[in-house]
């Protein structure tokens, strides 16, 4: 039979510094999942969606206004304050 050479088994100090580098290794995942589930880093990120999604349907690829498109929304929001406020006169 012959006989294989096999890796020297590691030493205590070995398995410990290995230990210390999984826990703080562990330790830095744990923090970054409990910032991400926060609901403070929640809704910041929600809102920074938001923020990125108006911008994108506001403005041009060259970042200028799109004035027919905010024209547009400004003449709709009149007309729903404008219609709940004559509702809301006539109703009492």
């Amino acid at each position: 039979m012959s006989e294989t050479a096999s890796a020297p088994a590691p030493t205590v100090e070995e398995l410990e510094a290995e230990l210390a580098d999984r826990r703080a290794h562990l330790s830095t995942t744990i923090d970054e999942l409990i910032t991400r589930v926060s609901p403070g880093e929640i809704a910041r990120r929600e809102v920074e969606s938001l923020r990125l999604r108006l911008m994108a349907k506001t403005h041009t690829a060259d970042g200028e206004l799109r004035s027919d498109l905010v024209a547009g929304a400004l003449g709709v929001l009149s007309a729903v304050l404008i219609g709940s406020g004559l509702i809301r006169r006539y109703r009492d």
